[in-house]
């Protein structure tokens, strides 16, 4: 989850990351819904990991990053399918972290992990609520290494985030949890 600043934290997140990581990586970052984005052909740039936009119907495939479209809020249904709806009006962040976070928390339980990263707003903190309510995981980007201190801070200070790190320390804390989630 990210917004302000987004791209290069994504981008050294992403980067280390091993194209056989045990986990689908689904990825929402702020920007107007009346623009296209090249975010998922940047990122691909950057990354082993294979990187598109999310489409409706897309399943969770391990080693695959996924990116919410513009103007579109990224969903996970019950199957453990992805799931698109147009983002309207509300809520203001589109797409949204906690609609997201929300579906993942119901869908994955205890396998879920949040990871928050650099960006204006508090879009994100009701979806890490839903991640713990569900026994999930929660990350977040510490404050004095994020460009945008208000995302982070807002997931911080609701007291519910399991790991608090500077940027060049979560890539590893991501592998060695998920490793542990599927060993």
């Amino acid at each position: 989850m990210t917004s302000a600043g987004g791209l290069d934290a994504l981008s050294h997140v992403l980067a280390p990351l091993p194209a056989d990581l045990p986990a689908t990586v689904l990825v929402v970052q702020h920007h107007s819904p009346d623009k296209t984005s090249a975010l998922a052909e940047i990122l691909s740039r950057r990354t082993a990991l294979p990187v598109r936009d999310a489409e409706d119907g897309d399943t969770l495939t391990p080693g695959t990053v996924l990116i919410a479209p513009p103007a579109q809020h990224l969903l996970v249904t019950s199957e453990a399918r992805l799931g698109l709806i147009r983002s309207g009006d509300l809520p203001p962040a589109r797409p949204s972290a906690d609609l997201l976070l929300a579906t993942l928390a119901v869908t994955c339980g205890p396998r879920a992990l949040a990871v928050v990263l650099t960006g204006k707003g508090t879009d994100a903190q009701a979806g890490i609520r839903a991640i713990r309510l569900c026994k999930g995981t929660v990350f977040a980007q510490s404050e004095f290494s994020s460009e945008h201190s208000g995302m982070p801070g807002a997931a911080i200070d609701t007291g519910l985030v399991h790991r608090v790190l500077p940027l060049h320390d979560i890539p590893n804390a991501i592998y060695d949890h998920v490793r542990a989630l599927s060993g």
